[in-house]
Parts: C-alpha cells; structure tokens; sequence
C-alpha cells in the first residue's frame, strides 16, 4: 500500500511538470505569431530609425534604473 503511495506522489509531481510544459508551449504557439511580425517590422526599418529605437529604450531602462534606486533609498534593508 505504501507503494502504490509512493507511485501517485511521483507521478503527481511529474504531471504537474508535465502540465507546466504544455502550458508554456501552448503560450509559446499563441505568442509566436507576434514576434515574428515584430520582427519582419524590425528588419524593414532603415539603420536610423533602428537607432532612433534603441536611443529611447535605453531612455526607458535608465528611468527604470533610477525608479528602482529612489525605491530602494526609501526602504530600510530588509524590508
């Protein structure tokens, strides 16, 4: 009895896996469709527009950047 136990537990946790896999790979079909279009939109861009894109998302990062360390200052460590 404690075996067949056993068994149900492993196949439990290899089944939550192998629910998490279909999952991912169903998000994976859904978003496929929109990466691809934003990359054919990327490779149709000429150089100084691409620049112009890579200006103002490193614009972003940095204000994500000092965002992130003013919220740091106003908690205490450990928090």
């Amino acid at each position: 009895m404690a075996r067949s136990q056993r068994r149900l537990s492993r196949t439990g946790a290899g089944g939550a896996r192998a629910g998490r896999a279909r999952s991912a790979a169903r998000g994976v079909r859904r978003v496929w469709p929109y990466v691809l279009m934003a990359w054919e939109r990327w490779q149709s861009l000429s150089p100084d527009e691409k620049e112009r894109y890579k200006k103002q998302a490193r614009g972003y990062m940095d204000r994500g950047k000092k965002a992130l360390e003013t919220q740091r200052r106003r908690r205490p460590p450990g928090r």
